[in-house]
């Protein structure tokens, strides 16, 4: 990793950022050479990445010819506008981020224990603060879905919060964004370790 002041090692951080994104991209090899990159619903769960899908199509395809496959996940945080920049013009326009990518072997689940507890910690990823009734194994909906698994065998992990500026702009900068108070910038202000009310 080139700026390495972003990188994450550590994995209860990597484990937050996986389980607080619902949204993931993975990308496969097509049978035309091209790489092919399907969005996915997904949960991470027992350090793997699972999602659902129809039992054929490209992406499938792709993985019984080649199970290598690249995820990644982000979290967009503060989008840093003209004004949290004035001096800077157009060129410091800048999104803030966390962002994850595995790269791992995929494969389709058989039916049976791991594909329900896959379904079933899916849907309570997806529901927070419900509980929502269990997927049972024999109904149609679950006899027409696959689950896909993804084993990481290589990941990193990084979170842009301004790093490369000083300690004086990240607080000027973590003040302008608690008066902002955009969606994402509290967030963002904690994320930097610096107070929403920082003067």
């Amino acid at each position: 990793m080139r700026r390495r002041q972003c990188e994450i090692t550590d994995p209860q951080e990597i484990s937050r950022i996986l389980s607080a994104a619902t949204i993931g991209r993975m990308a496969t090899s097509g049978a035309d050479g091209y790489p092919y990159i399907t969005p996915v619903n997904f949960v991470y769960f027992n350090g793997n990445i699972y999602f659902h899908c129809a039992r054929k199509g490209e992406k499938l395809d792709n993985i019984v010819r080649d199970d290598r496959v690249c995820f990644q996940v982000d979290i967009p945080l503060a989008y840093l506008d003209l004004d949290a920049t004035p001096n800077g013009g157009s060129c410091n326009l800048h999104q803030l981020y966390h962002c994850v990518i595995i790269r791992g072997r995929a494969r389709v689940v058989p039916d049976g224990d791991l594909k329900t507890d896959a379904l079933n910690a899916l849907v309570a990823a997806h529901e927070p603060g419900r509980t929502p009734p269990p997927v049972p194994a024999d109904t149609p909906a679950y006899q027409a879905c696959a689950v896909v698994e993804i084993r990481p065998e290589n990941l990193s992990a990084k979170s842009d919060l301004a790093q490369k500026k000083s300690p004086a702009e990240r607080e000027a900068l973590a003040r302008y964004l608690a008066q902002r108070n955009r969606p994402g910038d509290s967030e963002t202000v904690k994320a930097m370790g610096l107070r929403a009310g920082a003067k």
